[in-house]
């Protein structure tokens, strides 16, 4: 007898577990000074690292040397030494000397810190993929190494396709996100949380979320305990309007009743 189809995803191999890491406070070891250091200095000063760069000042690049001279990163003027891993939570190594770079990813096998070496595939615990930013929006794509301009390429395509306020939206739907936990704080409220959050993500386009004010997110987390979600229309409409606490009689229209 044939075996029913089964309704779960097909296993696909050879691919990388993508993750947004974060490092932030984390010592990233950078060894090197060029532009491919300059790329992976700059990610990992977005992502709130500490950064230590080691590379001869002669060889730093116009970039790195700016960073340097900004004290956004620490810079040790010399070539790698075996001591530089202490401490270190992240190595990026991207100098123009294999032997010298898998010394130092053996180095780091050794002592179990996760390394990427850039170009050399196989000396990699992690790649870098094609970023876009927009604010807290981060959209990685990623070859595993195989084809870093198509992924680049891939990555533009992607981001003509989102809204030009993506990012801006994202960041009202984060402090909505805070001010709802400093009301239903309760681990037990997560599943309610969530529940309204969703309902809030799917009830306003891209740009009207954009142009929600403080008060208007007032207004909107008033309806939370109902676990209700107003139109448009209706947010807009309780703008100057009473504050919640003088607000004492929920009648289904607004959330609240206009007082006594």
């Amino acid at each position: 007898m044939a075996e029913a189809p089964t309704k779960f995803p097909e296993v696909q191999g050879g691919g990388s577990l993508i993750i947004a890491w974060q490092i932030k406070g984390k010592k990233v070891l950078v060894v090197g000074g060029g532009e491919v250091a300059a790329g992976r200095i700059l990610h990992c000063l977005n992502a709130d690292a500490n950064v230590t760069v080691v590379a001869p000042r002669a060889r730093l690049n116009p970039e790195v040397a700016y960073r340097v001279a900004q004290k956004q990163v620490t810079h040790v003027d010399r070539t790698f030494e075996p001591a530089d891993l202490d401490g270190a939570d992240m190595v990026l190594v991207a100098v123009d000397d294999p032997a010298a770079s898998t010394q130092i990813w053996k180095l780091c096998k050794e002592r179990r810190i996760p390394a990427n070496i850039a170009d050399v595939p196989p000396e990699c615990d992690f790649y870098f993929g094609s970023v876009h930013r927009d604010g807290p929006l981060q959209i990685m794509v990623s070859t595993n190494g195989k084809g870093p301009r198509l992924a680049s390429l891939i990555r533009k395509f992607i981001a003509k396709q989102l809204p030009s306020d993506a990012g801006r939206a994202i960041e009202r739907v984060g402090q909505l996100r805070v001010r709802l936990r400093q009301i239903a704080p309760r681990p037990e409220d997560g599943p309610k949380r969530m529940a309204w959050m969703t309902k809030v993500s799917d009830a306003y386009p891209f740009d009207e979320i954009c142009g929600l004010s403080d008060e208007d997110i007032g207004n909107l987390l008033r309806f939370y305990p109902a676990g209700k979600v107003p139109s448009l229309e209706e947010l807009k409409a309780m703008r100057s309007s009473p504050p919640a606490e003088k607000l004492d009689v929920f009648d289904g229209s607004f959330g609240f009743s206009v007082g006594a």
